[in-house]
């Protein structure tokens, strides 16, 4: 557990040991930091992996070019490589494998996926590497994994905000229907969306699933109207496919409220929905041309959108803070050693790509500060373009000096 004294007598218990480490490892010529990237590169959540690694590459960038990271009298930079996970399992342990044993790495910038992320998690934390991670399963966190922090918010912090928000939008709604892809991701993201509605006084009256590559969901769609409920919330299912089900809905005749609790933004669900999803509303998307939107967001996203074809998400903006709290991390314990960053990361503050100080809290919740502290922000397509309709700040992080 990553309580105070822990972490104190770690870091000075271990001081000798941090800079005999810190010095074998800097007298590689290039100084580089490998950091590990297991994410989807191709099917349907291949956007959120390409979109990953470019932020990852992104932030070493600008870390080099301010200095690069500064331990024990030496100077690091960081480099991404990335495998493709497929989104399984089967191939998460492929991946992890790779990673780790092939080569070598001991930093894991960012992983993409509960059950790849398990398979990595099973070897990272028995290898001693310290493994930043987007997955939404709260199985992946606690006690027993010291080396694991999640970067990005899960369905426990963007659920309940997000329902009470639709619920308050639409008053008159009581009925939801669920539909998520049929693996660990979805599994956990049904359980807590169940919670989140019911807590704000919505009745589950169906969920459904599918497995992921499926490309024929009339089915499901005609299941889904069939419910008749007052909102369809397709939870953890990706922008390509939340598209095709919520215009097959539409074909149907279905009317009512859309909502992705996972919607990451708004390019892909239109390309695939049309105006068949105007309305939706999502929980993990950002909105780039707002009055909150800095000139290095809107830089970082219009550099993203030339590359990848469309605007950055909070599951890829992961992958940009994962590189600043482990910056932090590393100058904070002056240390390259897994163990030792890990115990300095709940202790450090860092800027976020949002805007605002963030660091890693949600004991309460987890049992361990392993939960990185960011807003949830709101979102709803109007008229084909992304709104952000509520920004909600991290009252942890507002109450640490």
């Amino acid at each position: 557990m990553f309580t105070k004294d822990r972490i104190a007598k770690v870091l000075a218990g271990s001081a000798a040991a941090a800079l005999l480490t810190c010095g074998a490892s800097a007298s590689h010529a290039d100084e580089i930091i490998k950091l590990g990237l297991s994410i989807p590169l191709s099917g349907a959540a291949a956007n959120w992996g390409k979109g990953s690694e470019w932020l990852c590459n992104a932030a070493a960038k600008e870390v080099a070019d301010a200095g690069g990271v500064k331990v024990g009298g030496k100077v690091y930079n960081y480099k991404c490589v990335a495998y493709d996970n497929k989104y399984n399992a089967a191939e998460g342990t492929k991946v992890a494998q790779t990673l780790l044993n092939r080569d070598g790495i001991r930093f894991i910038g960012g992983s993409l996926g509960t059950a790849p992320v398990k398979a990595l998690q099973s070897l990272s934390e028995r290898e001693g590497a310290l493994h930043f991670t987007t997955a939404w399963g709260s199985s992946i966190k606690g006690p027993k994994f010291p080396l694991t922090f999640t970067i990005m918010n899960t369905v426990n912090e963007i659920s309940f905000p997000l329902t009470r928000y639709v619920k308050e939008a639409n008053p008159s709604i009581k009925t939801v229907s669920l539909l998520n892809p049929n693996d660990a991701t979805g599994q956990e993201t049904e359980a807590l969306a169940r919670k989140a509605w019911t807590a704000a006084g919505v009745q589950v009256i169906s969920s459904d699933w599918y497995d992921r590559g499926t490309t024929e969901f009339q089915p499901i769609a005609s299941k889904m109207a069939a419910a008749k409920a007052d909102v369809i919330d397709l939870a953890s299912t990706p922008p390509a496919d939340s598209g095709v089900v919520f215009k097959e809905l539409k074909v149907l005749g279905w009317k009512g409220v859309q909502a992705v609790q996972v919607g990451t933004g708004a390019e892909g669900i239109i390309a695939t929905g049309g105006a068949a999803v105007d309305g939706t509303y999502m929980g993990a998307a950002m909105v780039f041309d707002s009055a909150l939107t800095t000139p290095k967001q809107k830089k970082l996203n219009d550099a993203a959108k030339a590359a990848i074809g469309e605007s950055l998400n909070s599951v890829q903006i992961s992958f940009y803070d994962s590189v600043m709290a482990l910056k932090a991390a590393m100058e904070a314990s002056q240390s390259i050693d897994p163990k030792l960053v890990a115990a300095a990361l709940p202790t450090v503050k860092f800027e976020s790509f949002y805007g605002v100080a963030s660091g890693f809290g949600g004991k309460d919740v987890y049992g361990t500060p392993q939960q990185i502290l960011i807003p949830v922000i709101v979102t709803q397509i109007k008229n084909g373009k992304l709104t952000e309709v509520r920004r909600i700040v991290s009252e942890e992080m507002k109450q640490r000096k």
